[in-house]
């Protein structure tokens, strides 16, 4: 299955629906995305999607809910879960001030100290 990504108003994800990747074919058996988009512009109305995957090979990471489209960087950018968090450019994902611990210990991210706490 192939997976496309609805994208509204100032690119943000609203929807990821699945297609068969049957429907994105060519005449010579290649896969196309515009064939899939072909497909659910004509199938719901709506005009702009763009196609997603699981494993990271298309726009960098997996579209969901609430992701940001970036056009520029060609990219699903997940919502930012702090304030403090910046956009790595490269993975486009959000990365910390601090570095998580790597002691194998589970932590949570403290927004207010700027630190990880370890759950008890």
């Amino acid at each position: 299955m192939a997976h496309f990504a609805k994208i509204g108003l100032n690119g943000k994800v609203i929807e990821v629906t699945k297609v068969n990747n049957e429907v994105l074919h060519d005449s010579n058996g290649v896969e196309q995305e515009v064939n899939g988009i072909d497909f659910l512009t004509k199938l719901t109305g709506y005009p702009v999607w763009k196609q997603t995957s699981y494993n990271a090979n298309l726009r960098k990471n997996f579209a969901g809910v609430g992701y940001t489209y970036d056009e520029d960087k060609d990219a699903f950018i997940p919502p930012k879960p702090y304030s403090s968090w910046t956009l790595n450019e490269t993975t486009c994902l959000w990365e910390p001030p601090v570095v998580y611990p790597t002691d194998g210990q589970r932590y949570t991210w403290n927004e207010t100290n700027q630190q990880w706490d370890l759950v008890e």
